[in-house]
């Protein structure tokens, strides 16, 4: 049998005491989304494939290239999910009446079989947000706001916020004639995925990282020329609404966002720590099809490995020390061992975290264990504290260590350290 010495590129473990970063970042999320009451959804990791095809497009890189597809043996076409707006259409697809004003958030990992960059996996982890609903300026707004409010209480700064409009379904035919027409001249300076995009998703030659096509995109009239004058109306109270919420953001036409459902309202957040590959985060309004139902709503989705990468150093320092101090329970005998198992459960019942060696090992065997646990704190009993019904308390960052009354245990922990 093959040794397995790791896991697979583009998948990697997640342990202590990078897991307190995660799991500090995923409670203040569950925080936020309190306070502007998105309720949680849990969606599975394997779909149809269908469910994607049908809602983000089959000309998406997503769909094209990234997905992993494989065969049941029943026959059907299923795949890992590689984002999570699609499966939250599908559910609410199914529960219309009662979701047609939904507010909900989901966090998982997601898998794309592209190649690893940094601070992109093939199994990465996405916290997201769909609020369901008809075309409401404000309503944009409100879920940009939400998105700005979880960075403050991540403590993520530096991160701006793009944003654009790509119009209403009905202004979409204009904008890409429009947009092949003025491109149609300079067809020969474009690159060749550009020269394909042309015909079947010109949008994204506007944000094609090529340096001769970005010279032709320079030049193009914004896509805002070829809207009615309504949905530039309708962008102009997302931004008055931003203002009113305190949101600082900046206008990039050049902004289009990859999926084929946007409509009206699109951004993408970017950070000033993640180097060239900058973006942190994208959302927008979207109208798309699930179960031959029509769903609209705004959303958005970040990657859980890129806001770890554009967190501070002294706020992820802070983070991963968040979880609760150590307590270890030593016990220089048999007998000693043996009085500490009921003082596991009550610290244990105080809130407090606790272990102890339950294999009956020496003493120096036992502080060896709490100093490579991380205890801050190591309780020790012997022979003469059982006697004197004291403790020994030992704090291990100072290496201070004094006697107290054991019924004074939980009294001193709490005061004097």
């Amino acid at each position: 049998m093959a040794k397995v010495s790791q896991s697979l590129q583009g998948m990697t473990d997640i342990e202590f005491p990078e897991v307190n970063i995660w799991q500090t970042l995923e409670s203040r999320a569950r925080e936020v989304m309190l306070q502007y009451d998105f309720k949680e959804i849990r969606t599975p990791i394997v779909e149809m494939t269908s469910v994607y095809l049908h809602s983000l497009g089959d000309t998406s890189e997503i769909v094209q290239k990234q997905m992993y597809a494989f065969e049941t043996r029943g026959g059907k076409q299923v795949c890992l999910r590689p984002e999570g707006t699609a499966g939250v259409m599908r559910y609410v697809s199914n529960n219309m009446q009662e979701l047609q004003d939904a507010r909900l958030y989901y966090m998982g990992p997601m898998f794309r079989a592209e190649r690893p960059q940094a601070g992109r996996k093939r199994q990465f982890h996405q916290l997201g947000v769909e609020c369901i609903g008809g075309a409401s300026a404000r309503q944009d707004a409100e879920v940009i706001a939400l998105q700005d409010s979880l960075f403050k209480a991540w403590e993520l700064d530096g991160v701006v916020f793009q944003l654009n409009t790509r119009g209403s379904s009905e202004d979409f035919p204009k904008i890409l004639d429009g947009l092949r027409s003025e491109l149609m001249p300079s067809t020969d300076d474009l690159c060749e995925d550009c020269r394909r995009r042309m015909d079947n998703n010109v949008l994204r030659v506007l944000d094609c990282k090529n340096p001769g096509c970005k010279t032709v995109v320079e030049g193009l009239s914004p896509i805002t020329t070829w809207m009615a004058p309504e949905s530039v109306a309708y962008f102009e109270e997302v931004l008055a609404t931003l203002d009113t919420f305190g949101v600082s953001y900046v206008v990039n036409p050049l902004l289009v966002r990859g999926l084929d459902y946007y409509q009206h309202s699109i951004w993408e957040v970017t950070s000033d720590r993640l180097g060239a590959q900058d973006a942190l985060s994208g959302g927008g309004r979207y109208q798309m099809k699930a179960n031959g139902k029509t769903i609209e709503g705004v959303g958005f989705g970040i990657g859980m490995e890129r806001a770890l990468m554009a967190l501070a150093k002294e706020v992820e320092d802070k983070f991963s020390a968040e979880a609760l101090p150590l307590v270890m329970l030593v016990g220089q005998n048999e007998e000693a061992q043996a009085a500490n198992l009921p003082l596991i459960v009550q610290l244990r019942e105080l809130g407090y975290r606790v272990r102890m060696d339950l294999n009956g090992k020496s003493m120096k065997a036992q502080m060896k264990a709490a100093g490579r646990q991380q205890a801050r704190w190591v309780l020790i009993r012997g022979e003469s504290e059982l006697e004197a019904q004291t403790i020994q308390i030992r704090d291990m960052e100072s290496g201070e260590q004094r006697e107290v009354p054991f019924a004074d245990i939980a009294k001193t922990l709490n005061t004097h350290w």
